[in-house]
């Protein structure tokens, strides 16, 4: 199996689930700040990724690679980050109000 892919499949469901919120949220306020942090990322990826891999930390079979590199990493790396931009967000749109409040499970009051 190719990286492409495993990260095909992936990226099928952070879209799926994308749309969803999209659908749900009509807004387009997230969404610029999900391509803002989008951008952040994939520089911080590129830079990231190219000192692991220079530095021998991490290597690629060439067999399941494209070929098509940013630098010295491979194109399919930045699939996880695009993964992780769109999906948490997404996601986070998707749950109810309440259940975000409450996260912790602590109260923010003194004494409760």
């Amino acid at each position: 199996m190719t990286y492409w892919t495993l990260n095909a499949i992936f990226l099928a469901v952070v879209a799926l689930v994308a749309i969803v919120a999209a659908l749900r949220i009509r807004s387009t306020r997230p969404w610029v700040a999900i391509a803002i942090t989008l951008g952040v990322l994939l520089v911080m990826t590129a830079v990231f990724d190219n000192v692991m891999i220079g530095v021998g930390l991490v290597g690629y079979e060439s067999s399941l690679i494209s070929g098509a590199f940013v630098g010295i990493a491979p194109l399919e790396d930045f699939a996880y980050a695009v993964a992780a931009a769109i999906l948490l967000p997404s996601l986070w749109m998707l749950l109810p109000a309440g259940s975000r409040a409450s996260g912790t499970g602590v109260s923010a009051e003194p004494g409760a």
